[in-house]
């Protein structure tokens, strides 16, 4: 803005521009016991929470997808009845940089799998350093939860996980590797093509650990209709997963698939966001 537009705007005012915050927010930064650095955002909700604590919606890609999410529960939540939104926490996980998306999240939502399993990058360059999704699940599990829990009325019982992309990706390893951290696992866009061989087998021993326990999950996967015709089939790969994870329904697993009229990779996420935390609080 010139400084000609800003007296005009202010014409006959003393007013300034101000910080601008999410009532209810706020932010902090971590380093994980092996010395990677994450920048953590937290939006609790203004009102008592319930006896058992509330829910908490742990959210990948916090820099770029956190103050949807807060705005969707703040104003979706004033009205659960009509909504299917309750309050809720919203942990979302970023990175202390000013960018939506940074190269660090390709090693923490990757497996490690040969270089040679990989896609070839667009610019025929190589990839950022991957393969580090079982260490970024640890430090989710034994380091950030512990100081969310501590800090916040927490219902335990009720825990989600949402992710985008290859953050979808990740949540799926998550789903398979540790069924038992999360209630909800939410996989928008999944990668799925990134690490298919090993993500598939991690499926397939999930799945026989399912036919011996029975454990209550919801797991959505979705995607944006204009992702069709992709190279690496994303929609098909996430169709096919969510039918296969429906047939254990009698093990407590409810599985659905959504895909979103008119959107694509990136936009999304608004409305899946708002979907996501129906399917999780309501």
């Amino acid at each position: 803005m010139t400084p000609e537009l800003e007296q005009t705007l202010f014409a006959g005012s003393k007013k300034e521009w101000q910080p601008f915050g999410i009532p209810g927010a706020k932010q902090f930064d971590i380093h994980s016991k092996s010395g990677r650095a994450y920048r953590i955002f937290v939006y609790v909700p203004l009102s008592e929470p319930p006896a058992a604590g509330f829910p908490v919606f742990y959210l990948l890609d916090a820099n770029a997808v956190f103050a949807t999410a807060v705005e969707a529960v703040r104003v979706q939540g004033r009205r659960p009845e009509k909504t299917g939104v309750s309050p809720a926490v919203v942990v979302g996980i970023g990175y202390p940089a000013d960018m939506p998306f940074v190269p660090d999240r390709f090693y923490d939502f990757t497996l490690p799998v040969p270089a040679s399993e990989l896609p070839v990058h667009p610019d025929g360059i190589e990839w950022p350093v991957q393969g580090g999704a079982e260490a970024f699940l640890s430090f989710i599990e034994k380091e950030l939860k512990p100081v969310i829990e501590s800090r916040c009325s927490i219902d335990t019982s009720r825990q989600a996980i949402m992710g985008h992309s290859l953050g979808g990706l990740f949540v799926l390893h998550a789903l398979f590797s540790k069924p038992e951290a999360f209630s909800t696992y939410i996989a928008g866009s999944p990668s799925i093509h990134w690490n298919k061989r090993a993500l598939l087998e991690e499926e397939r021993q999930f799945t026989a650990r399912m036919q011996l326990e029975i454990r209550q999950l919801g797991i959505l996967l979705a995607a944006g209709q204009l992702e069709q015709g992709h190279e690496r089939r994303m929609t098909e790969s996430a169709f096919e997963m969510a039918e296969r994870l429906s047939s254990l329904s009698d093990r407590g697993i409810r599985a659905e698939y959504k895909e979103f009229e008119g959107e694509g990779h990136v936009s999304v996420l608004p409305g899946l966001i708002s979907r996501a935390l129906r399917f999780f609080l309501s």
